[in-house]
């Protein structure tokens, strides 16, 4: 399943580059943190559901990078992008290997059936 981008013929070539450079900052810095470790989890401030990832890699005693980009008042925008570019709606975003599994309860589910076991090791 993939999601409908918007075809790049469809956007004038005037704001392109705004596009492309908005909020890029927070991207790359994710990108970065997660060619450098195993597991990251991505998320914001007053949001039980990143506790809750993080907590169950605690149980497991599984190292993770967090990072944490603002509130439910603060820096919406920016994690805009980070849902932009990830397509996933909510926060947490864990990604295991460099790849995105979802959020706590995506997590929860492949910790459950071993799946995430193997993917550490693997």
């Amino acid at each position: 399943m993939s999601r409908s981008i918007l075809d790049e013929a469809h956007i004038h070539p005037a704001i392109r580059e705004t596009i492309t450079d908005n909020n890029a900052d927070i991207v790359r810095e994710v990108q970065a943190a997660i060619a450098g470790n195993k597991v990251v989890v991505v998320g914001m401030a007053q949001n039980p559901f990143p506790r809750m990832a993080r907590k169950a890699l605690d149980a497991l005693g599984t190292p993770y990078q967090y990072l944490e980009y603002g509130s439910y008042l603060s820096q919406w925008r920016r994690r805009n992008a980070l849902k932009m570019w990830t397509g996933w709606p909510t926060f947490p975003m864990v990604f295991v290997n460099g790849t995105l599994v979802g959020g706590a309860g995506e997590l929860r589910r492949l910790i459950d059936s071993g799946e995430f076991a193997r993917m550490i090791t693997g």
